[in-house]
């Protein structure tokens, strides 16, 4: 069923996962980017604050401080010191900075150098404030500490996200006196490498984008063209090469496993040529053997009696026989036929081998039978001894025949048997069960000349049913390889005492079927059936 799911070009492929590979690529190198500079510019940043911190503890006169810490009185040096706070805020591009004194439950204020007319809620000389985000600890720490400032980054909803520094000032004891504080907004950060990360993406999807378009021509040419190419011959080939014998001629040069390909197609098509008119050869050659085989079949066919029933005036006896081969024509025969007007002769035979040479040897051995049987006074142990000599005769092939003959004296029910390597024969008398006659075989025909051959005598009466059959109805074999055997075909030739010999192996089939079921035919099935009537019937 052809399949109608659009398909993508080779090159469309290619393209798609390369441009996907390379948006993996970006998405990668933008995050460890990105992640490298942030952290540089916070770095940047706490170290600006730090240094403006120090800045402005180093302007500032610790006992200045504690003077105003108590007296709450400003004068000229706080007004001075105020407008250089302003200043450094405004150069530097401080978010906050102040000089506050920490206490136990808060921080008391010194200076802001918050600008009034900007910037809202600035505090006065005395203004407190709560401590938050861990500040308390910093301060404390930065105020009592001996070897500097300290630093804290943090992120509220009042202050924002901010780095803070802390720088304590000192008195002329050297006593702390308050802590030079400033706040840098890091809002300012995310701004920067957001910016990073759109020029990096522009300048990365520019480079990748000339990059790709490079590489994609350069694999194109020595990829992806010689493969299109190569479909379009190959296509134009299947469509032309059954119309008028084309073959595959490739010019691609590409000096790598392409044009290894190409040469392989080429001479694939040359062979495909060969290997095509061979098929043509042999499918003719096929349809002739298959031709005459059916005529074989047919003629094999139309030696073995098929007219039943073959004697119907002769009240004193039926008989019915079949033949399913498993191949067109088989080894197997069986064959009946008048002696004279008081003995007609029984025969089943099984060649060995299959297929044509098995029914060319059936034929010879199914005339010399007949033709020596028809000779006045014969026994069947003369018989097969003749025929045996005769087919031994040039047998170079190795063939070789078991046979059944018997010889019914048709007043009496007198019979002259001989069983040359064949199957026991099953009987049934009158009001019986069919059991097997079994006795000593004679070896089979056409295995070494000069063989003598055995002859059995028993009588019929009237009612009296033989069974005869080639060894395809004990050995035929279900899937699992298990055989039919006798004993099912005893329980099938009693299943219905009271059949006719048409019956008898109408049955005897429909129970080989039921129990090999799908399992192919190995062997050729034959078999007859004759009931002996007697001749006081009416």
């Amino acid at each position: 069923m052809k399949d109608n799911k659009k398909k993508l070009s080779l090159s469309r492929k290619f393209l798609i996962k390369m441009v996907f590979l390379f948006m993996i690529l970006w998405a990668l190198i933008s995050i460890s980017v990105t992640i490298f500079y942030r952290k540089h510019m916070e770095e940047k940043y706490t170290e600006t604050a730090f240094s403006q911190a120090y800045i402005a503890a180093m302007m500032i006169d610790g006992d200045k401080v504690k003077e105003y810490e108590s007296t709450l009185k400003k004068d000229d040096y706080y007004a001075d010191v105020l407008h250089k706070l302003i200043e450094q805020k405004k150069v530097a591009g401080l978010k906050y900075l102040y000089v506050v004194v920490p206490r136990e439950e808060n921080y008391f204020y010194i200076w802001d150098g918050g600008d009034p007319s900007v910037d809202e809620g600035v505090c006065d000389l005395g203004d407190s404030d709560s401590y938050y985000g861990g500040g308390e600890d910093v301060m404390k720490t930065a105020f009592h500490g001996v070897t500097g400032g300290s630093m804290l980054v943090t992120k509220s909803p009042v202050y924002g996200y901010v780095a803070s520094a802390f720088y304590p000032i000192y008195d002329s004891a050297g006593e702390p006196a308050a802590l030079a504080s400033v706040d840098i907004s890091m809002n300012d950060i995310i701004s920067d490498v957001l910016r990073f990360l759109m020029v990096n993406s522009v300048l990365m999807i520019f480079i990748m984008i000339v990059v790709s378009a490079l590489y994609y021509r350069t694999i194109s040419q020595i990829i992806i063209s010689p493969v299109q190419k190569l479909e379009g011959l190959v296509k134009h080939f299947v469509t032309n090469q059954m119309e008028n014998g084309e073959i595959l001629v490739t010019d691609i040069h590409t000096g790598d496993e392409i044009e290894g390909l190409a040469d392989a197609f080429s001479k694939m098509s040359v062979e495909l040529k060969t290997y095509i008119n061979n098929f043509e050869t042999a499918t003719k050659e096929k349809e002739r053997i298959s031709t005459e085989l059916n005529v074989a079949t047919q003629i094999q066919a139309d030696m073995l009696p098929r007219i039943f029933p073959p004697y119907p005036n002769r009240k004193e006896f039926e008989l019915y026989a079949s033949m399913a081969p498993a191949k067109e024509v088989g080894g197997d025969f069986y064959d009946f036929f008048m002696v004279d007007d008081d003995h007609i002769a029984l025969v089943i035979a099984d060649v060995s081998g299959k297929g044509v040479p098995a029914a060319l040897f059936m034929v010879i051995a199914k005339t010399l039978i007949k033709n020596r049987t028809q000779i006045k006074d014969s026994e069947p142990s003369d018989i097969f001894e003749d025929v045996n000599t005769q087919l031994c005769e040039g047998n170079e092939a190795g063939l070789f025949v078991t046979a059944w003959l018997c010889i019914v004296e048709i007043s009496t029910g007198h019979c002259l048997v001989a069983n040359a390597g064949h199957e026991h024969p099953a009987v049934k008398r009158k009001g019986g069960n069919f059991e097997l006659v079994e006795y000593k075989h004679s070896p089979a025909l056409a295995m070494m000349e000069g063989m003598i051959f055995k002859q059995h005598e028993y009588q019929l009466n009237p009612g009296d049913t033989i069974f005869v059959y080639t060894d395809g109805v004990a050995e035929a074999t279900d899937a699992s390889y298990e055989l039919f055997g006798t004993e099912r075909m005893l329980e099938s030739l009693n299943s219905k005492p009271d059949a006719t010999v048409y019956e008898i192996l109408n049955n005897m089939t429909k129970s080989i079927n039921d129990f090999v079921k799908e399992a192919p035919q190995f062997d050729d099935i034959t078999m007859i059936a004759f009931r002996y009537n007697g001749t006081c019937v009416e």
